[in-house]
C-alpha cells in the first residue's frame, strides 16, 4: 500500500483519538446516525465527504453510495481512508456543489448530510437540493452537533489555536423550514449529535 495511503489513515485515526480524549466518540456518534435512519436502502445520497468519517462509517457497514463534496482537498482524504481499508467499489466519489447539485428529481431514496449545515453560507438552498434529489417515499437524515457537542469541538480547535465557527442556521430553524413546505420530522438526539429524519407526509 502507496505509503500517503497509510500515513492519511495513521493522521485520521490520531485524530478520532483526539476528538475521543474531549468527550466526542466519532464512531459512536456515527453508529448512533446509522442506527436511527434505518432501513437504509435503495440510492443513497451523502452531501459533505469532509474528510470521510461518515462515508467510512457507511461503507465499513456495507452499503454503495455516492458522497459529495465542494472541495477536491478535503476529498481526497475521504478517498485515501477508503481506499486503506480497501472499500473502492462501495464509493463514488463526486465533486459539487450542494446548493446547484446536477442529480435528477428524485434520483436518490435516502440523503445524509452529517455535520454540514453549520459550514453552509446558505442552508436551506442545500435543504431545498436534498428536497429535490430526493425521492417522494424517500427520507432525508442531517445531524449536527448538539450544544455539547459544539462546546466540545470549539475547546478541540481552541487547543490547536484554531477557531470552529457554530454555523448561522440551528437544527431546529431546518427542521421549522421542513415543516412549513410540509414534511414530516423525527427527532433524536445523543450527548453530542441532533438528528431529524425529513419525510414527506403519510410515508
Amino acid at each position: 500500500m502507496e505509503k500517503i495511503v497509510l500515513e492519511n489513515h495513521e493522521r485520521y485515526r490520531d485524530r478520532i483519538k483526539l476528538f475521543k480524549s474531549f468527550g466526542y466518540d466519532i464512531d459512536k456518534e456515527r453508529d448512533f446516525i446509522i442506527e436511527n435512519a434505518q432501513p437504509i436502502e435503495g440510492k443513497i445520497l451523502e452531501l459533505g465527504t469532509g474528510k470521510g468519517h461518515f462515508a467510512v462509517a457507511l461503507a465499513q457497514k456495507g452499503y454503495q453510495f455516492t458522497t459529495v463534496d465542494i472541495s477536491e482537498e478535503e476529498q481526497k482524504f475521504a478517498k485515501m481512508n477508503i481506499q486503506y481499508l480497501g472499500l473502492q467499489d462501495q464509493v463514488n466519489f463526486v465533486i459539487a456543489d450542494a446548493q446547484h447539485l446536477h442529480f435528477p428529481d428524485a434520483s436518490y431514496d435516502i440523503s445524509f448530510g452529517i455535520n454540514l449545515i453549520h459550514h453552509l453560507s446558505q442552508p436551506l438552498k442545500v435543504v431545498d437540493e436534498f428536497l429535490r434529489v430526493t425521492a417522494p417515499k424517500g427520507k432525508i437524515v442531517i445531524s449536527d452537533f448538539s450544544k455539547e457537542g459544539f462546546t466540545i469541538i470549539k475547546e478541540l480547535h481552541k487547543s490547536e489555536g484554531n477557531h470552529h465557527d457554530s454555523g448561522h442556521c440551528t437544527l431546529n430553524e431546518i427542521a421549522e423550514y421542513v415543516l412549513s413546505k410540509g414534511f414530516q420530522i423525527d427527532k433524536f438526539n445523543s450527548k453530542c449529535q441532533e438528528l431529524i429524519i425529513i419525510r414527506k407526509r403519510g410515508n
